[in-house]
């Protein structure tokens, strides 16, 4: 309960961004029900974004797929963060959840892992708040892009509406709750300042691993050696 109570606030801009998707993927010609599959087995908004943006009669597979390495790439760094707090639990448990994480769902979890070890909880990760978060989100991703694909050929371009503006203000919402101080956002600047630069001179998707790598990059030499 915990879980879902804390990831209903952010359903609802997700629910606008899907519905946003929904309508473009209907507008490129996937039908009804392949967007539902397409948003329920991948679950990963950027990179379906970018295979959106691709798609073509035939589609560049071979691109597509290349383009949503490269976005999501950033679950490896992801992944990595919860590592040390989710080793203890069996595998397919970790694989599941691995399949449902997103970056809601991780910033939520991450910052009660972090918040509950700073309590004294000796395996801090709650299984259970992770599942009430990625549940909200996922579900609600799915019904939203369903609902996009049926109603966005009748809309138009739903961005006209502002709608496509829910996706920032989610990731501000994040790293607003997970602020620490100027010394521990200087990484998030570096990495926005890099992704900016790397959007506007160089054309595709390369801004993502850009900023990752220039946010990896600073947060590693301003660490403090244990």
């Amino acid at each position: 309960m915990r879980g879902i109570s804390r990831a209903t606030p952010v359903l609802f801009a997700v629910s606008a961004f899907g519905l946003v998707f929904g309508a473009q993927a209907s507008q490129r010609g996937l039908r009804f029900l392949e967007v539902p599959l397409m948003t329920g087995v991948n679950f990963a908004g950027g990179s379906e974004f970018a295979a959106i943006g691709l798609w073509a009669a035939p589609p560049p597979l071979l691109l597509i797929v290349a383009f949503t390495f490269l976005i999501n790439s950033r679950h490896l760094v992801m992944g990595a963060a919860l590592t040390p707090h989710i080793r203890h639990l069996p595998q397919w448990k970790i694989l599941l959840g691995l399949f449902f994480m997103c970056d809601e769902s991780w910033a939520l979890s991450y910052a009660d892992t972090i918040s509950r070890t700073e309590a004294g909880h000796r395996h801090a990760f709650s299984p259970a708040f992770y599942a009430g978060c990625g549940a909200v989100i996922y579900l609600g991703w799915l019904a939203s892009t369903t609902l996009g694909a049926a109603v966005g050929p009748l809309l138009g371009n739903l961005r006209d509406y502002g709608i496509d503006m829910a996706f920032p203000a989610v990731f501000l919402v994040i790293i607003a709750g997970m602020w620490k101080g100027y010394r521990a956002g200087l990484p998030w600047l570096v990495s926005l300042a890099v992704a900016a630069l790397t959007y506007l001179s160089i054309p595709g998707a390369w801004y993502v691993a850009a900023g990752t790598v220039a946010g990896l990059g600073t947060a590693f030499c301003l660490a403090k050696p244990e």
